[in-house]
C-alpha cells in the first residue's frame, strides 16, 4: 500500500502540492472562526450529582454566588462611617445591575459572615449568570473608590483570570520556543531548505486541526485549552515526521541516485512508520473521548485531528515536495555539515556498550526511575481553584482573604437542594441532623417554589479530605425528598469518581491496541510487552517526580506556584499524551531494528543498526519537542506548568534513558526469543500483519 502512495505522490507530486495549498487556504479561513466558538468550562461531570445540584440551584434559586467583589477598607473597620457609605452606595449599584442576581451584600444585610474577623474588609456576593460578561463586571466595579478598594473574585472571576493568563503564558511560550526551535532546526536538518520542511507538515497539522475544532465548536462544546495541544503537538509531530522523512530520502537518494526512487523507497518504509507511530499516539489520546468532561474530550477531537492530518502529510505532501525539490533538499547547507549522513556512530557504541554489558548499563537506570516513581504512593488529586494563578491575580487575592479571615464564608459550602417542599419538621428535623455532622460550623436553609435547599458551612478547606470524607456522609443521611448535593467538596468527589471509575477501562483500551498495532508491526508477541512495561516504568517515574514538585513542593519557589493536590484531568490528559509521544519513539527505532534484522542481520547487529539509524532522529526530535514543551513551565498557571514539564520530562527519559538504554538491554535480554510468537499468531501476522517494504527498485524517468 505505501509503494502505491509513494508512487501515486512521485506521479502526481505538483498536483498534490496545488491541492495543499487549496486545504491551507481553506481551513485557514475556517480556523480563524474556531477562538470564538471554544470554552473555558469543563472540568465536570455534567451527569454528576453535584453538577445536577448546581443545575438545580440555578434554576430554582437564581445560582450560587460566583462573583464576588471584596471592599476593603483604606483605613479602620468597615463599618466607619466614610466606608459604610462608601460601600453603601457601591451596594446598591450592584444590586441594580441587570447582568448579576441573587446579590447579597455585608453593607444591606449585616450578617457576619460576609465580615472578615480583623473587620477591615466585606463582601457584596453575587451571581454573575453570562460568564461572557464577567470581564466587563470586573473593570466595571474594581478598582480604588474613595475610601475603599474594591477586588473582584469567586469562580466566574477565577475563569476569566484563568484564561487571560493562558493566552498571555501560550504567547510568551511561543516567543521563546519558536526562535530555539528554528535554529535548532537548522542544525539538526543541516540545511535551509530541509530544516523549513517541518514547518509545512506542521502547519498544515495545526491550520487543519483550527478548522476542525471550529465545526465541533459550532455542534458541541469543546475547551479553549485544546489550542495549546494543537500547536504543542503539531509542532512537535512535523518535526518526529519530517525528521524521519527527510533522513530517510537522503539515504534512499544516496543509494539509487534518482529522486523518484528515493520518494518511493522513503514512503514505502518512513510512511509505513509514521503511519503506524501515529495510530498509537492516537489511540492513547482518543481514549479521552471516554470521559464525560469535555475539557478532556477536547483534547482527543484536538489531539486525534492533529496526529491524523499530519499523518496524511507527511505521507502524503512531504514526498511530493520531496519529488520537487529532489536534491536541492540539501540546498543551503551549513558550512560544518559537510557530511549529512543518518548514520550516528556514538549511537551505535551506545548501543554496542548496552549489549555488551546489560546489567551494568541498565540496572542503574531502572534503579533511578523507580526511585523517581516513589513519591506516586502519596499522591492526592484536586480540581482547578483559584490557586493555580500567581498570588497577584484578582480572583487569587479574594480567594487567599477568604480563607484566612471569613471562616463562615459560604460560598465554598456544601449545598444540598432537592425539588419538592418538604414540611417544615422534616425540613428542620434533617437541618439538626445536618448540624451534628462531624466539621459543620452553620447550616441554613432557604426555600422556593417547589424546592429547598440547605448551606452547610465547614471549618476546614473546601476542598480537603475532611470536606469530602462530609460529603459522603450526607450523601448518606436519610433526607427528606431526593436531595443532590454539590459544591465544592462534592464536585471534587464527583471528578474523581468519574476519572476513576473510567481508568481501567482506558488503560486496558490502550494497552490491548498498542499490543495489537505492535504485534501486527513487529510479528512478535513480547516486544509489545517489552514496550508497555518500559513506557509504564517511564511514565511512573515522570508522575513521581510530578508529585515531588506540584504537590509537595519542591521547587516552588522557584516555579512561583502553589503546591495542591494534582489536578486529575490534567494528569489523564499527561499520560495519555506522554504514552503516545512514548510510542511514537517506540515505533521509530523498532522499525529500524526490524528492518536490519529481516535483512538477515543478527540479533546484536540489528539493534547496533537500528539505533545508529534512529538513535539521532528520536534524540532530537526529543529535544525539539521538549524545547516546546518545557517553555509552558513559564506558565503562571500551575497546572500548565506541570503538564509541560512533566510532558517534556516524559519525552527526554524516553528518547535517552528508555530508547537508548532500556530497548537494547531488554532486546539482549529476549535473545533468540525477541521476534517470537505462538504458531496460530505467527500464521496469523504472515497474512494481515504489515512487513518492512524492502526498497523500492529504481525506476527510470519517463522520456
Amino acid at each position: 500500500m505505501f509503494v502505491r502512495i509513494g508512487r501515486f505522490a512521485a506521479t502526481h507530486a505538483r498536483a498534490v502540492l496545488a491541492v495543499a495549498v487549496l486545504f491551507m487556504i481553506g481551513a485557514g479561513v475556517l480556523g480563524t472562526t474556531a477562538f470564538g466558538k471554544l470554552q473555558s468550562q469543563g472540568f465536570t461531570d455534567p451527569g454528576a450529582e453535584s453538577s445536577q445540584a448546581q443545575d438545580l440551584i440555578q434554576r430554582n434559586f437564581g445560582g450560587t454566588s460566583d462573583f464576588l467583589l471584596l471592599v476593603q477598607a483604606s483605613s479602620g473597620s468597615v463599618d466607619d462611617p466614610a466606608v459604610r457609605d462608601a460601600a453603601a452606595g457601591l451596594s446598591a449599584r450592584v444590586a441594580a445591575d441587570g447582568e448579576l442576581s441573587q446579590v447579597a451584600s455585608y453593607w444591606q444585610t449585616g450578617l457576619p459572615a460576609l465580615k472578615s474577623d480583623d473587620g477591615r474588609s466585606a463582601l457584596i456576593a453575587a451571581h454573575a449568570p453570562d460568564q461572557d460578561k464577567v470581564e466587563d463586571l470586573v473593570s466595571r466595579y474594581s478598582g480604588e473608590q474613595g475610601p475603599i478598594t474594591v477586588t473582584a473574585g469567586g469562580s466566574a472571576v477565577a475563569n476569566v483570570d484563568i484564561n487571560d493568563q493562558v493566552t498571555k503564558d501560550l504567547a510568551l511560550a511561543e516567543s521563546i520556543a519558536v526562535p530555539l526551535i528554528a535554529l535548532l532546526l537548522f542544525v539538526v536538518f543541516g540545511s535551509v531548505v530541509a530544516a523549513l520542511l517541518p514547518l509545512v507538515v506542521g502547519g498544515i497539522a495545526v491550520v487543519g486541526t483550527f478548522a476542525e475544532l471550529s465545526v465541533l465548536g459550532s455542534l458541541t462544546d469543546v475547551s479553549v485549552f485544546a489550542i495549546q495541544l494543537t500547536t504543542a503537538l503539531g509542532l512537535g509531530l512535523g518535526i518526529d515526521y519530517a525528521l524521519l522523512t527527510v533522513n530517510r530520502f537522503r539515504e534512499e537518494l544516496a543509494n539509487s541516485g534518482d529522486t523518484r526512487s528515493a520518494v518511493i523507497a522513503t514512503v514505502a518504509s518512513a510512511g509505513r512508520t509514521i503511519a503506524f507511530s501515529a495510530a498509537t499516539v492516537a489511540v492513547a489520546l482518543a481514549v479521552l473521548l471516554l470521559f464525560p468532561l469535555y475539557f478532556l474530550r477536547s483534547f482527543a477531537y484536538a489531539g486525534v485531528g492533529v496526529i491524523v492530518i499530519a499523518m496524511i502529510s507527511a505521507v502524503v505532501v512531504l514526498p511530493a515536495l520531496l519529488m520537487v525539490l529532489g536534491p536541492r533538499v540539501n540546498a543551503g547547507r551549513l558550512p560544518w555539515r559537510r557530511n549529512l549522513s543518518t548514520v550516528s556512530p556514538r549511537w551505535a557504541r551506545v548501543a554496542r556498550a548496552v549489549l555488551r554489558r546489560p546489567l551494568v548499563t541498565a540496572l542503574p537506570v531502572l534503579a533511578v526511575l523507580v526511585l523517581a516513581a516513589l513519591p506516586l504512593f502519596n499522591v492526592q488529586f484536586g480540581t482547578p481553584d483559584e490557586r493555580v494563578l500567581p498570588v497577584t491575580a484578582a480572583s487569587r487575592v479574594v480567594g487567599d482573604e477568604l480563607r484566612a479571615h471569613f471562616p463562615q464564608n459560604d460560598s465554598r459550602a456544601i449545598q444540598i437542594v432537592t425539588e419538592g417542599q418538604p414540611t417544615p419538621a422534616a425540613s428542620a428535623d434533617y437541618t439538626r441532623r445536618l448540624s451534628q455532622l462531624p466539621g459543620v460550623t452553620r447550616v441554613s436553609s432557604q426555600s422556593a417554589p417547589g424546592a429547598e435547599r440547605w448551606t452547610v458551612v465547614t471549618g476546614g478547606d473546601s476542598r480537603s479530605d475532611q470536606a469530602q470524607d462530609l460529603v459522603k456522609q450526607i450523601r448518606a443521611l436519610p433526607a427528606p425528598g431526593d436531595v443532590q448535593v454539590g459544591g465544592d467538596a462534592a464536585t471534587l468527589v464527583d471528578s474523581k469518581h468519574t476519572i476513576g471509575s473510567r481508568l481501567p477501562l482506558a488503560a486496558g483500551i490502550i494497552a490491548v491496541t498498542t499490543f495489537l498495532l505492535l504485534f501486527l508491526f513487529t510479528g512478535s508477541v513480547l516486544q509489545p510487552l517489552r514496550a508497555l512495561l518500559f513506557n509504564l516504568i517511564s511514565l511512573s517515574a515522570t508522575l513521581g517526580v510530578m508529585t515531588l514538585i506540584f504537590q509537595d513542593g519542591h521547587g516552588a519557589s522557584v516555579l512561583g506556584f502553589t503546591p495542591l493536590p494534582l489536578d486529575t484531568s490534567m494528569l489523564m490528559l499527561l499520560f495519555c499524551i506522554a504514552f503516545g509521544l512514548s510510542m511514537d519513539y517506540e515505533v521509530f527505532v523498532i522499525s529500524r531494528i526490524k528492518e536490519a534484522r529481516d535483512h538477515g542481520a543478527s540479533l546484536r547487529d540489528a539493534v547496533v543498526d537500528g539505533l545508529s539509524h534512529s538513535g539521532r532522529i528520536v534524540s532530537a526530535a526529543a529535544a525539539l519537542l521538549a524545547i516546546s514543551l518545557f517553555a509552558f513551565g513559564t506558565s503562571g498557571v500551575s497546572f500548565i506548568q506541570m503538564f509541560g514539564l512533566g510532558t517534556g520530562l516524559a519525552v527526554l527519559l524516553d528518547a535517552t534513558l528508555v530508547r537508548g538504554i532500556l530497548l537494547p538491554a531488554g532486546m539482549r535480554a529476549l535473545g533468540r526469543f525477541a521476534w517470537w510468537s505462538p504458531g496460530p499468531l505467527r500464521r496469523f501476522h504472515d497474512r494481515f500483519g504489515v512487513t518492512e517494504s524492502a526498497p523500492a527498485p529504481r525506476e527510470k524517468q519517463p522520456a
